[in-house]
Order: structure tokens, then C-alpha cells, then sequence
């Protein structure tokens, strides 16, 4: 396969972007040897910009992403510009020729690869879309804890799902908060992650009762999850409500947690910083005291009207999910799985997004690299089961497995 990418770039719009933004600039687009090779040159710069923007043009829609800082170009013997791809690439190989005329560099890139393997290519990533960093010296520490608040009698599977996912997203540790007479359950089934007890008001409801016992958990926690399978109960709603307005850890709302505030709207406006909402069209309605077809009429202005008024990144879940984040920056993902329309997969997501949390992205970004992750992984079984009968537990061991080929990519 070969494909043929084009770009142009003004030296002084590079001169100036380094004047305006210094070293931070430079390091985010170029590597520490080009950086070197380069020694402040903007025609050189704006060289390997514009020959580094036309490589990314060859792999679009290649299902391979390859940002600027995993695309090294610096001379070969002969003089001419060698490209060197930080990542897998699979098989694929560049050339690229760059020329200055007119205040202008111009760039062309010939990528020549194997046509790609249909059941593994992935969609383009959308820009947000960051995985976190594994240093080789790292230990469970480093990556923080996940505290999540889910379950009752009859919705256990909803506490285990979550849970596990966040587990398989990289969180360090995970704690598993449930209410006392469920807790054999979850403690069976959870094996890696630490399914905890705490007091109950009714049979395998947590309640207000558990307030005290909760914020003593998540003093070790870096995020939380709460609402997957966590019931109705008004004693419950009274603890989300008092969790919603003391928590400082970065939380993921979800499910029961969502139907709660919806029944308390005032609280929506005093939600606090590092909050992401995950409602799927009808969570949303409610939240809005709207219709679903209002909601989905516009998913775009819904998702971003609702983050800016609430002061925090929702997630309108459904095909092609909505993220929007409350300074107004609003991300489509590329993917529309069939299969992932069962229960229990937006309990997967939940968990995914707050084992990002716990690893140290923000809330935008491990929003959009959840559900990136979460879609790609649905993909990649869909593949093999087709559009029906994929179970939200199947996507628990894709879930790594779709973010090392990330990784490997460069992401």
C-alpha cells in the first residue's frame, strides 16, 4: 500500500511560535535530537514540521497514530532527511524530501506498507487520546489507588465489572467499597482487586450509615468511582449527595450516581473540579429534564452545554461518543460498535476511566482515552463474535491488550 502525504508550513509562523512558547513548544513536537540538530533554526524547524505533518497524512486512516514527537526526521550520510518512526509501525516505511522557497518549507512524504490486517487495524485516535506513562522503576504506588462505591443485592456483577476494569486500565491497586451482606460475593469473584465491607441499612444496600467508613477509605485513594449497580435506596442517594459535595479526589459518576443528581439537580452546579459524568441518552435526559430525542438531536451542543453549565467533563455515551470537557473543547470517538449496546459495558467504562484518573491523567483526557479504549476493545472482539453476544466481561482482557499496541504506537 502506498500512500502520499503533502504539507506546507511559513518559517515566521514557526519563528514566531517558538518566540511565544519557548522550550515547552519545542519538546512536545520534536525530539531531543532534533531539538539539537535544529539549534533554534526556524527554517530547519519548520522543515521537520511540515515533513512530520505529511507523515501523519500518510497514515490517516491506516488505524496507526504516529504524533509528531514519535516522528523523528534528521539527515542521513548523503544529506537528504532519514525518517525514523518511534513506535510499531508495522512494516511501514517513509521517505520524505523537504525544500524552502519563498519563506516557506514544503514537505513530501512516500509511506509504502502492508496492507493492513482488517481485524486489527484501528480507527484513527482522536487528539486527546493519552496513555499514561509506566516508568521501568515503577511499583503499585505509582499508579495510584481506585476507590469505587457500586453494587447491591441482585447488581453485583455491576461492582465486579467496574472494578476489574479499573484494574485492568493500569490502576496500581483498586478497593472495592460494597455493602456488608454482598460482600462474600464480591470477595469470591474479585480476586485481584480488594473487595472491602461496609455497614449496610437494608440487605446489600450501602447507605448514609457507611458515610463515615467510605471518606476513611478514600484517604488512600487517588480517584473513585461511584454509582454502578449501587441501587436506589434514598439513604443511598443522601450518601452520594454528601460524597458529591466533599469529595477532593477525582470522580467518575456513573449509573445510580447519575440518577441521584437528577433528583437533586441543584447539586449539578456545585459538582467541584475533577468530575466526569458517564450518561448514556436516557441518564441524560433525566439530568436534563428533557426527552431523549432533544438529547440526541444534537449530541455535540448537548454533551458541551451541559459540561460548560455543571463545571464538568460529561460523557454522552452512545455511537460515536461525545466527550466534552467545561472550557468548551469537545471530542468525537471515531467508533460505532453494535455489539457494545449490552448491559454492563458502561460499568466496564466507568472503571477504565477512573484507573486513568488514578494514573495521573486529567479528567478530559482519561475521559477520551476511555472510551477510545473501551470502543477500540469492543471493536476488536466484534471482530470475532460478531455484532450480538459479546459480554461486557469480554472486553476486560482487551482492555490491556488494546492499550500496549497503543503504547507501542506511540501514544
Amino acid at each position: 500500500m502506498r500512500r502520499i502525504g503533502v504539507d506546507v508550513l511559513g518559517i515566521e509562523r514557526m519563528a514566531t511560535a517558538v518566540r511565544r512558547s519557548g522550550d515547552g513548544f519545542l519538546h512536545k513536537a520534536f525530539t531531543p535530537a532534533e531539538i539539537e540538530y535544529c539549534a533554534g533554526s526556524a527554517q530547519r524547524l519548520a522543515g521537520r514540521w511540515a515533513a512530520k505533518e505529511a507523515v501523519i497524512k500518510c497514515f490517516d486512516g491506516t488505524g496507526i497514530c504516529f504524533p509528531r514527537r514519535r516522528i523523528e526526521i534528521l539527515p542521513a550520510r548523503s544529506g537528504a532527511p532519514r525518517v525514523r518512526l518511534l513506535g510499531d509501525a508495522r512494516g511501514a516505511e517513509v521517505q520524505v524530501s523537504i525544500t524552502h522557497q519563498s519563506g516557506v518549507a514544503i514537505a513530501s512524504a512516500i509511506l509504502e506498507m502492508p496492507e493492513p490486517d482488517a481485524t486489527t487495524g484501528f480507527l484513527p485516535a482522536p487528539e486527546a487520546v493519552t496513555l499514561p506513562r509506566r516508568p521501568p522503576e515503577a511499583h503499585k504506588g505509582t499508579f495510584g489507588t481506585v476507590v469505587v462505591l457500586a453494587g447491591s443485592l441482585g447488581l453485583t456483577g455491576a461492582a465486579y465489572l467496574s472494578a476489574t476494569a479499573a484494574a485492568r486500565s493500569g490502576a496500581g491497586m483498586v478497593r472495592l467499597l460494597v455493602a456488608d451482606s454482598i460482600y462474600p460475593i464480591l470477595a469470591a469473584k474479585c480476586t485481584e482487586v480488594m473487595a472491602t465491607p461496609v455497614p449496610e441499612v437494608a440487605p446489600g444496600t450501602i447507605g448514609h450509615a457507611a458515610s463515615d467508613a467510605v471518606m476513611r477509605h478514600l484517604e488512600a485513594g487517588r480517584a473513585v468511582v461511584i454509582g454502578p449497580g449501587l441501587g436506589r435506596d434514598r439513604s443511598t442517594w443522601r450518601l452520594i449527595y454528601d460524597l458529591v459535595g466533599h469529595l477532593q479526589l477525582p470522580a467518575v459518576l456513573d449509573a445510580d450516581a447519575l440518577n441521584a443528581l437528577a433528583d437533586n439537580p441543584r447539586l449539578l452546579k456545585k459538582l467541584g473540579e475533577g468530575r466526569v459524568l458517564t450518561p448514556h441518552p436516557g441518564e441524560m435526559s433525566r439530568l436534563l429534564h428533557t426527552d431523549i430525542a432533544s438529547v440526541e438531536s444534537d449530541r455535540g451542543r448537548t454533551a458541551r452545554e451541559a459540561a460548560e453549565e455543571w463545571g464538568a467533563v460529561v460523557v454522552l455515551k452512545g455511537a460515536h461518543t461525545v466527550v466534552a470537557a467545561p472550557d468548551g473543547r469537545v471530542s468525537v470517538d471515531p467508533h460505532q460498535v453494535p455489539a457494545l449496546a449490552t448491559g454492563g459495558t458502561g460499568d466496564v467504562l466507568s472503571g477504565v476511566i477512573g484507573g486513568l484518573l488514578s494514573q495521573g491523567l486529567d479528567p478530559y483526557q482519561s475521559a477520551v482515552t476511555g472510551v477510545y479504549v473501551h470502543a477500540e476493545a469492543g471493536r476488536r472482539v466484534s471482530e470475532r463474535l460478531g455484532d450480538s453476544g459479546l459480554l461486557a466481561s469480554d472486553l476486560l482482557i482487551e482492555i490491556p491488550q488494546v492499550m500496549d499496541v497503543l503504547r507501542r504506537g506511540g501514544i
